[in-house]
């Protein structure tokens, strides 16, 4: 029996509560240290563009809009460059474009960045050649080397973290400012390698067709359109490390209440999802909107307990549910969830994460996903919504705009023996460049279908 929620919240209250997935610090005191340098640092976002979001995430629950989410499995320190964060914003930005083409709706667009440098394991340890020392936990925490001095969890990281992630947003909002996502000129997106695409061509035709619609648009309202000049860039990441993200929890000026300001929009992961536990404690108090993992494990149940205590005014935006149950499970471990949310009379986001339950490891010790597995579950995903009148109104995928080799298949042929070619993951396979368009062109292509279109 669930213990009953508590009215009194403050960002400190989950400490009363057992906080999964945790890094034990040998120095208490250099954690207390860095946890109160990140209190006075200021926010990495604002509660406006919080609040611009939880409209945005409104109107896709409603069915206006769609939800593109994506980015790194696990952010590093050493790809804080220039080039690492251009190219993330190329592939959403043309994933995006493709979506908007298919679809017919605005496409809300959230990275997996400035902030994803933490990641969830299945044990505290690893051991190897009868060393055992702490698993890595993402580069918030400590390094992927194997010796202590990279795995014991170093609380300045939390402070390096945090820079890490105010530089990648200043880029990021310079680039847009500046006009790089200026719809008006996608040719500004390409990326190195984007003509030797098999699906190259394809994408062409669909921004040449873009390019000639709006310039018809503009022919006819006499003037350029501003609005789509510029588009708006969210950033996600999963709400992890308590200490990080209760630093940079603060009232804001004119608004009641709390904001998560290290992020736009946070997640409960399934390993962290216990209703009585310290993250789900935490996030009930504060005002951004919230994703929520489900994967083949998430009853009825337990997923409208979450509901109650993490949205108890059922407040529109306010949770995502983003569903993980692998190609193979989800049809039947989808629907009952559906079913469940729509008999307790609310209304949620749905968003597909078809990478996360189709991991498998390859005979030469590889973690690795197949793209006909994730596509798979993708389009079972569009499938079941639809034969139950509800509305899959987003994807959350895990990918980069490198030239990766790390899921098998995709239009390109990735095999077992690529694997080897690029392989650059610390923690979970990516979809490269190609592969992440043509996921795009994939769904675009379904909608279309499911919409009568050809």
């Amino acid at each position: 029996m669930s213990e009953p929620v508590s009215t009194a919240w403050s960002p400190d209250s989950w400490r009363t509560r057992t906080a999964a997935q945790q890094p034990a610090y040998p120095d208490g005191e250099a954690l207390r240290r860095a946890v109160r340098e990140l209190a006075g640092l200021p926010p990495l976002v604002t509660s406006w563009e919080v609040e611009n979001l939880r409209e945005q995430l409104a109107e896709a629950a409603a069915g206006r809009r769609f939800l593109l989410q994506g980015g790194a499995c696990a952010e590093r320190f050493a790809d804080c460059s220039a080039r690492t964060i251009t190219n993330k914003l190329k592939i959403l930005l043309q994933m995006s474009l493709v979506l908007t083409w298919g679809l017919g709706r605005r496409i809300i667009r959230v990275g997996r960045f400035a902030g994803q440098y933490a990641k969830p394991r299945s044990a505290d340890t690893e051991t190897r050649d009868g060393t055992t020392l702490p698993s890595y936990r993402g580069d918030l925490v400590n390094g992927p080397g194997f010796t202590p001095a990279e795995r014991i969890p170093d609380p300045r990281r939390l402070v390096t973290g945090y820079h890490r992630s105010a530089l990648t947003l200043n880029f990021i909002r310079a680039l847009v400012e500046g006009g790089f996502a200026d719809l008006h000129h996608p040719e500004y997106w390409d990326l190195d390698f984007v003509e030797h695409a098999p699906r190259a061509a394809e994408y062409q035709r669909i921004v040449d067709s873009i390019g000639r619609s709006l310039r018809f648009m503009e022919t006819l309202a006499d003037t350029r359109i501003g609005e789509m000049g510029r588009v708006d860039f969210f950033t996600s990441h999963e709400g992890l490390l308590l200490e990080y993200e209760a630093a940079q929890t603060r009232p804001v000026p004119h608004r009641p209440g709390f904001y998560d300001l290290s992020t736009h929009f946070p997640w409960i992961g399934m390993r962290t999802a216990q209703p009585d536990g310290a993250h789900v404690e935490f996030f009930r108090g504060v005002r951004n909107p919230l994703g929520i993992k489900a994967g083949p494990s998430m009853t009825p149940e337990w997923l409208l307990e979450l509901l109650d205590r993490l949205d108890p005014d059922r407040e529109p935006g306010r949770i995502t549910v983003i569903h993980r149950m692998g190609h193979g499970a989800i049809t039947s471990k989808l629907p009952p969830l559906i079913e469940a949310v729509r008999a307790a009379g609310r209304t949620v986001l749905w968003s597909c994460d078809p990478m996360h339950g189709n991991t498998e490891i390859t005979a030469g010790g590889r973690k690795t996903r197949r793209f006909e597995n994730i596509i798979s579950e993708l389009d079972r995903a569009f499938d079941i919504h639809q034969q139950m009148d509800s509305y899959l109104g987003g994807v959350h995928l895990e990918l980069t705009g490198e030239n990766v080799t790390e899921c098998l298949g995709g239009a390109s042929g990735i095999s077992e023996a690529d694997l080897e070619r690029d392989y650059r993951s610390e923690v979970d396979p990516r979809l490269n460049y190609e592969q992440a368009l043509e996921v795009a062109m994939l769904v675009a292509r379904k909608i279309q279908r499911m919409n009568g279109e050809r």
